[in-house]
């Protein structure tokens, strides 16, 4: 019997690749944004509600058809929906997005032995976004068998990164992390965009503006040029909120935004990625002075934004460089 995987939405080929009988694919980008609160994890994991919203539970994420035996599992939960297969795969790349969506799975699912009997981890070391169902079909992934052991671990760094300073989450830097060895390189991804102590931004913000001033004016180029090296810790939409940060601000690092972006509600997709198209970067004054390092974007801008369970504000702005270093309070 094939194996039931399950991955994030760069693994949706894989269904196609005929690798898996079932494959579910996750969207959760704990990477952006204020992370959804435990009570809404718990419930995206169980069986479906009355009251959640279409999108709001792990049966929604299932790639192609269901035969007719299984389509029946809205009442499941998803360790209930594993339990027929003889083997569940889990299938992460390298990103921190996926690293991320892994340990929080595997935290959601420790407390059904039954389940973790069944779960074997791919060491993912490629980019399965771009590869094709065939080239899929013929990879050779190392597998190995979850122990209590990765359970523990997985459980500690998700629980570390929820919190509401990033104390733990950077402790965890100095630990053994050899089980999953893609997950410290994202661990170190995410912890360099915390504001950095000398611009007061994070580490693909101030990628964006090297990009800017070696002449990349068109944001098509800054979100598809692979060959750019900008980081993959945040999603082509993601960018272009950093980059909207950075040219509305009171004091900002970026002109040439099209100003229409202002009234566009960011739910309306098309006229806000087309305002974008549209738009020519270049640094201002100010933005070459932070690229220099002779400015802090942070001491002439509002900050508000999350870092996994922080809450980054001026007055509570935790940075990075390269140790970790608290608010200054008042």
């Amino acid at each position: 019997m094939k194996p039931l995987i399950l991955t994030s939405l760069h693994g949706l080929q894989l269904k196609e690749s005929g690798r898996a009988k079932t494959v579910i694919a996750f969207c959760f980008k704990f990477a952006w944004g204020q992370l959804p609160p435990p009570d809404k994890l718990d419930e995206y994991l169980g069986p479906h509600l009355p009251k959640q919203e279409r999108g709001d539970h792990w049966s929604c994420f299932i790639v192609g058809r269901l035969p007719p035996e299984q389509k029946d599992c809205q009442h499941l939960s998803l360790a209930e929906f594993c339990r027929p297969y003889k083997s569940v795969e889990l299938w992460f790349d390298s990103e921190p997005v996926d690293q991320l969506q892994l340990i929080w799975l595997l935290d959601g699912l420790r407390s059904d032995p039954e389940t973790v009997a069944k779960l074997k981890l791919r060491l993912v070391s490629y980019d399965m976004l771009t590869a094709t169902p065939e080239q899929l079909a013929k990879w050779r992934v190392p597998v190995f068998k979850i122990t209590p052991a990765y359970l523990e671990l997985a459980s500690t760094v998700w629980q570390a990164y929820r919190a509401s300073m990033p104390e733990a989450f950077f402790g965890l830097l100095r630990r053994d992390l050899s089980r999953f060895p893609m997950l410290q390189p994202a661990m170190i991804d995410l912890v360099e965009e915390l504001p950095s102590a000398s611009t007061g931004l994070g580490a693909t913000e101030m990628r964006l503006l090297e990009l800017v001033a070696a002449g990349y004016a068109h944001t098509n180029d800054l979100f598809y040029l692979r060959s750019l090296g900008l980081r993959g810790v945040f999603s082509d939409w993601e960018l272009r909120l950093l980059i909207a940060g950075l040219a509305h601000g009171r004091t900002p690092a970026l002109m040439g935004l099209d100003d229409e972006i202002r009234g566009i509600c960011q739910e309306n997709y098309y006229r806000f990625d087309d305002a974008f198209r549209r738009s020519r970067l270049s640094l201002t004054d100010f933005g070459r002075a932070v690229l220099a390092h002779e400015e802090d974007f942070s001491r002439h801008n509002p900050i508000d934004r999350w870092w996994g369970g922080t809450h980054l504000t001026n007055d509570n702005l935790w940075r990075y460089d390269p140790v970790l270093i608290p608010p200054v309070r008042q």
